[in-house]
Order: C-alpha cells, then structure tokens, then sequence
C-alpha cells in the first residue's frame, strides 16, 4: 500500500523555520512529481508547492514563494518542505501528496498523508 508519513511540524513565533518530512513507501518514490498542501482551520486544502521526480523543477504557490523550499531525497523515499520566515497566517495542517501519474504535473494528487501541523504563533 501506498503510504505518506509527515513530521516535522510544531509551533513556532512569526520569523521562525521548520523543516517537513514526508517518508514515503508503497511505489517508486523517484517516478513521481509530488505536492504539499496546507488547511487552516475552516478553510479549505491549499496547493502549496510540488517538485518533479527527479528534483530539478519546482513551483509555489504565491503566499509562499521565497519563503519556503521543497526538495527531495530519492534515495531516501523523503520529501522535504523548509519553512523559513514563518507567518501567522502559515498555521495549518500541512499534508504530501502523490500525483496520479508518472507523466503528472498540476495539483492532481492520488494519495495524502495524515498532515504535520504548523502553529505560528508569538
């Protein structure tokens, strides 16, 4: 089975960092781009960034261009999301995703973790 584990999250003041990680196992890790998302509390899912299967290509939303970076680890099975001059506004639970398709690159997404949350808070 497909499985997407976060961690990382936690509570942090305004300027602060945090790192995500989302180990991933169940399929070949290095075939597949892959998105992160943020939900605040009663708001709806967010599309935060995404990175291809091999690293090289990357894109962000824009609340959040500059200020965060996703990467990956292949041969890890690790996706990684640096959170850096944190907002208020960033609290949320924050989730990976798998995209549907090997040839995918869009929001699209097959399969979510269960979500690290982030609390930005002074």
């Amino acid at each position: 089975d497909v499985q997407l584990v976060e961690s990382g999250g936690g509570l942090v003041q305004p300027g602060g960092s945090l790192r995500l990680s989302c180990i991933a196992s169940g399929f070949t890790f290095r075939a597949y781009m892959m998105n992160w998302f943020r939900q605040a509390p009663g708001k709806g899912l967010e599309w935060v960034s995404r990175i291809n299967s091999d690293g090289t290509r990357t894109s962000y939303a824009d609340s959040v261009k500059g200020r965060f970076t996703t990467s990956r680890d292949n041969a890890k099975n690790t996706l990684y999301l640096q959170l850096d001059s944190l907002k208020i506004e960033d609290t949320a639970m924050y989730y990976c995703a798998k995209a549907p398709s090997i040839f995918s690159w869009s929001n699209d997404y097959d399969t979510r973790g269960q979500g690290t949350q982030v609390t930005v808070s002074a």
